[in-house]
C-alpha cells in the first residue's frame, strides 16, 4: 500500500484520548487521514478532536464506553454519517488486571472481558458493512498476552486470546472480500493503562506493576503499526523481547513459562501491601 494511500481514509479509533491510541491518532492524521476518535473520557477525546482541528486536520471525538453496545451504535453510526463511511477500524481500547486467579472476583473478569473483548466485538460488528463495501482494514491491539500465558493477568490474557481467536477467525472468514485484519502484539508500553489497572476485588491496585525488558513508547508502537498496515501484515509483534517471548513461547513452552514465572513472580505477592 502506498503511503499517499492513507490520505482521506477515515480512521476509528478506540481509546483515542491518551497512550497507543492517542499515538495512532496523531500518525494517521497526520498522513492525512480524517479521524473519527472514541474514549470512555469525553471530554479528553474531544480536546483530542480540538487540538487535531487546530492543527488543520480533520477529526471528530466521542464519548463512547466500549463495554456498551448501545453507545458504540451511537458512536460509530454518528461517524459513518459524518464522514459517509469507515475505511480502517482500530480496535484499541483497553484496561486491564493485575492479581492472582485465587484472590480476584469473578465481576473483575466479567469487566475485562466487557471493554477488551466484547468492545471490539461490538465496534467491528457495527463497522462491518463498510469495512467490506470500501475494502478497509481491522487493526486490533492485541498483546503478547493474546498468544502467550502471561502470570498474575489471567483476566487480561483471557481478553486477548479471546480476540485473537475472534480475529483469526474472521481474517478466515473474509477471505476474498478485500479487507484486511492486522493484529498488533506489542509488549510492556509505557502508558496510563497500568496506573488504572484493577485488582482483584475491583479497585485499582496499588501494587507495582512487574516488567520484562525497557517498556516502548506510544509513539514507537504507533509508527510500527502504520508502517506495518503500508505492508497489509497479518501479525506485527513488537520489541527485542516481545519476538523472543513470541517464538520462545511457541518451540519451548515449559522453558517460557517456568522463565515467565520467575521474572513476573513479584506480582502475586501481596505481602507487602
Amino acid at each position: 500500500m502506498s503511503p499517499n494511500a492513507i490520505k482521506n481514509k477515515i480512521v476509528v479509533v478506540t481509546g483515542a484520548a491518551s497512550g497507543i491510541g492517542a499515538a495512532i491518532s496523531k500518525v494517521f492524521a497526520a498522513k492525512g487521514a480524517k479521524l473519527g476518535l472514541i474514549d470512555i473520557d469525553e471530554s479528553a477525546v474531544k480536546a483530542a478532536a480540538d487540538d487535531m482541528v487546530s492543527d488543520g486536520m480533520d477529526a471528530i471525538g466521542f464519548g463512547c464506553d466500549v463495554a456498551r453496545e448501545v453507545e458504540c451504535e451511537t458512536a460509530i453510526h454518528a461517524i459513518t454519517a459524518h464522514y459517509g463511511g469507515i475505511d480502517i477500524l482500530v480496535n484499541n481500547a483497553g484496561i486491564t488486571q493485575r492479581s492472582a486467579f485465587v484472590d480476584t472476583k469473578v465481576s473483575v473478569y466479567r469487566q475485562v472481558m466487557d471493554v477488551n473483548f466484547f468492545g471490539s466485538l461490538h465496534c467491528t460488528k457495527l463497522a462491518i458493512a463498510s469495512l467490506i463495501e470500501r475494502k478497509g482494514a481491522i487493526i486490533i491491539i492485541e498483546s503478547l498476552a493474546g498468544v502467550t500465558p502471561l502470570l498474575g493477568r489471567t483476566g487480561y490474557c483471557a481478553s486477548k486470546h479471546a480476540l485473537h481467536g475472534l480475529f483469526t477467525s474472521l481474517r478466515a472468514e473474509l477471505i476474498g472480500s478485500g479487507v484486511h485484519i492486522m493484529i498488533v502484539c506489542p509488549g510492556f508500553v509505557k502508558t496510563q493503562l497500568q496506573t488504572r489497572a484493577l485488582g482483584g476485588d475491583g479497585r485499582v491496585t496499588r501494587h507495582p506493576q512487574s516488567t520484562v525488558g525497557r517498556q516502548d513508547s506510544p509513539a514507537r508502537v504507533a509508527d510500527a503499526v502504520y508502517q506495518a498496515m503500508l505492508k497489509k501484515k497479518n501479525l506485527l509483534v513488537l520489541s527485542p523481547v516481545g519476538k523472543l517471548t513470541y517464538w520462545l513461547s511457541r518451540f519451548s513452552p515449559s522453558l517460557y513459562e517456568r522463565l515467565m514465572a520467575r521474572q513476573l513472580q513479584s506480582e502475586l505477592n501481596r505481602s507487602s501491601l
